[in-house]
């Protein structure tokens, strides 16, 4: 039986690669595979925690811009102690045989118009190492794929495309009677179209944009920020706090909306749209080519008045999504295999292959 490594940077409940790393837990415990686990933190509390043989890595005792080297360093010596056949990096490491792609540092950098400082320098250094020493690098879109390959110089055969898993009992359409007290706890009005914006980085997801569109919009068409708190709160840009059952943000809202300079994939949009509700996203936003046309409306990047327009053009369709429209919407607008099961058994595929050519 192959031994599996995972790596990430801690193994709780949070967004990004680390709550990936913890669907790819989960799916590997039902599979009967109890993989090695390296991690920074672990909340002994989460039941996925008890589902790994943890090898927690101490960097606390470093300066911030060192700790990943020494994470990727640790981690040499201690795959090898471990037993590991085969790593899946879900971090920046330098010796993972499956390193997992859900964004890359050169294309964050070129997108938000940044140069690179120094710290960014010894971030993509080790970014290359890894892509370079991996066997398979599993690419979370279509972008991330044309980024590996045009700003890491990656061997197109090298690179699988796999998107992101999304957990099919968490994200369904709610029943009108739901819907309608999760709108009540929110404090939607009956008659308000509301935009969900979930976002903890608020530059990059465009919320600057988001609030110019609507600013003279109708005064029915809201923006409902959850996650970090914005600048400015009002009547039209509303703060509904961190939501711990995302989920039910997306049943009460009309629309989920994103602006984001830059997304690799943008899970929220899958997970929007499996609870029946529309997204609102620019046209180079990753999951954009995996939602079907009936649940999108797509805007050019970065352009406010076109923005404008797509929401308008969004919100006179607002009235149609009743239960059953929601219910359509959440079987026929994802065009791949949203499934842990699958995402993971096409990781445990090819880890039989690197283990097998070994």
């Amino acid at each position: 039986m192959i031994k599996i490594g995972v790596s990430s940077n801690a193994l709780k409940h949070s967004g990004g690669l680390e709550r990936y790393a913890m669907d790819l837990v989960r799916g590997l415990a039902a599979r009967h595979v109890r993989p090695v686990f390296f991690a920074r933190r672990f909340d002994r509390s989460a039941p996925e925690s008890g589902m790994v043989e943890r090898w927690p890595i101490n960097v606390s005792f470093l300066p911030g811009k060192l700790r990943e080297q020494w994470f990727s360093w640790r981690l040499r010596a201690l795959r090898r102690r471990a037993g590991v056949d085969v790593l899946i990096g879900c971090n920046r490491v330098d010796s993972s045989e499956i390193a997992i792609c859900g964004g890359t540092h050169r294309g964050f950098l070129a997108a938000m118009g940044r140069c690179a400082r120094r710290s960014d320098r010894w971030q993509i250094e080790l970014e290359s190492r890894q892509y370079q020493n991996a066997e398979i690098i599993v690419a979370h879109s279509d972008r991330m794929r044309t980024e590996l390959r045009e700003l890491y110089g990656v061997d197109d055969a090298k690179i699988r495309v796999l998107f992101p898993p999304v957990e099919a009992a968490q994200f369904a359409p709610a029943d009108d009677g739901t819907r309608r007290a999760w709108r009540r706890q929110y404090g939607f009005a009956d008659d308000e179209i509301v935009l969900l914006f979930p976002s903890s980085s608020h530059e990059r997801k465009g919320l600057p944009l988001v609030e110019a569109a609507v600013r003279e919009m109708a005064p029915r068409i809201v923006v409902a920020v959850a996650g970090r708190p914005p600048e400015h709160a009002n009547s039209r840009v509303r703060y509904i706090g961190y939501v711990k059952n995302i989920e039910e943000a997306y049943g009460a809202a009309d629309f989920t909306i994103l602006a984001s300079k830059y997304e690799p994939f943008g899970l929220v949009g899958v997970e929007s749209v499996r609870c029946g509700t529309p997204v609102i996203f620019p046209a180079d936003l990753g999951c954009c080519g995996v939602i079907a046309e009936s649940a999108k409306f797509i805007f050019r990047p970065g352009d406010v008045g076109h923005l404008k327009e797509t929401i308008e053009r969004a919100a006179q369709q607002s009235g149609a999504h009743d239960h059953a429209a929601r219910v359509g919407l959440s079987r026929t607008a994802i065009l791949y295999d949203t499934s842990i099961h699958h995402h993971v058994d096409g990781l445990l595929a090819m880890a039989s292959a690197i283990a097998s050519r070994r």
